[in-house]
């Protein structure tokens, strides 16, 4: 039987929560300056080009064009992420935007248009009995439509605001993530199947290089005084609001796949697929599509969401997998790897 303990990312997900947290606080009391922030600073760029060019070689692409056969499935899920989820977003930012800074509305914005974490999503499906292969296609289709509708979407509500990427950011997307993506793409018929034999190993440099990017946009912020103008009452607003998305997406996306008679089991996919964001991708992309000032403002949404959807998440897959009509396809859901 499969129980929250026996799912890996579920076991490991707080240790980098704390790592990542921790990286907030190192960076308040001793921020990067000088040399070692110039070196960072290359380092982190090197680090998010191959962090894509991992996530690119990982793609099986065979798989997901066939579970994409599933159309109203995974275009349910796509347009909570891409579609609900950025409305939603805008709604909350523009009702909140007067209570915080530039760079907390803008984050709210980026963390609405992020795509879906791929570990958590699948280990949460497994664990509400759900349907796993679709929640991997869906995961995977997520990720790689986020490489281009993220930086178009940020592009499109934060374009005319002072918050929004400058005018390189162009550049620097097709630089840092598309064409590492792309070349992933096409090394995984190579070396794919090395990589996802070694996810675990991998998945400790993925976390690394995200630890760092967070240490990185924070001490930007502490060295440039940012953070004097956040206040813990901004805070709190920013962590009301990140509970209110996540709590309204998890609604629609629950609800909205019975309207086409979607079975339980892809219930399930839509609402683990549709709510999670992925910090793991969306903290990378932030060092790339704005200013330096302000990243470690608009990462910070993130952060606050990532720890709230595993507990949120988590919790509601568990009591799901415990409803007596599933507990016989838990049974037969094979163990997670990575």
């Amino acid at each position: 039987m499969l129980r929250w303990s026996s799912v890996p990312v579920l076991r490991r997900v707080e240790p980098f929560v704390l790592a990542v947290l921790g990286a907030v606080a190192a960076a308040a009391v001793l921020p990067a300056g000088g040399g070692v922030a110039t070196g960072l600073s290359w380092g982190t760029t090197l680090g998010v080009a191959g962090l894509f060019l991992l996530y690119g070689a990982r793609t099986a692409p065979a798989q997901a064009l066939a579970g994409l056969r599933d159309w109203r499935l995974q275009g349910t899920v796509a347009a909570t992420t891409y579609l609900l989820f950025p409305l939603l977003g805008l709604l909350l930012a523009l009702a909140a935007g007067p209570l915080l800074a530039d760079g907390l509305a803008a984050g709210l914005l980026f963390l609405a248009v992020l795509p879906s974490t791929v570990q958590s999503c699948v280990a949460f499906t497994a664990l509400a009995g759900g349907d796993v292969p679709a929640a991997v296609v869906g995961a995977t289709a997520s990720n790689l439509a986020g490489t281009v509708l993220t930086p178009l979407l940020v592009a499109l509500l934060l374009g005319s605001s002072g918050a929004g990427p400058d005018a390189t950011a162009v550049g620097r997307i097709v630089l840092q993530l598309l064409v590492p993506y792309l070349l992933g793409l096409v090394a995984g018929r190579w070396v794919g199947g090395w990589v996802r034999a070694h996810r675990r190993g991998l998945g400790l440099l993925d976390r690394g290089v995200v630890v760092a990017v967070v240490y990185a946009a924070f001490s930007s912020g502490v060295r440039q005084g940012v953070w004097r103008q956040v206040g813990a009452g901004e805070v709190l607003v920013v962590l009301g609001c990140a509970a209110l998305l996540l709590a309204l997406v998890l609604l629609a996306a629950w609800e909205v796949p019975r309207w086409w008679g979607a079975p339980r089991a892809q219930r399930v996919v839509v609402a683990f697929c549709g709510s999670t964001k992925s910090l793991a991708t969306g903290l990378p992309m932030a060092t790339v599509l704005f200013p330096p000032h302000l990243v470690g403002l608009v990462a910070l949404p993130v952060v606050l969401y990532h720890p709230l959807q595993i507990a949120v998440c988590s919790s509601l897959a568990a009591r799901l997998g415990r409803a007596p009509a599933v507990r016989a396809v838990r049974a037969a859901v094979p163990p997670l790897q990575g």
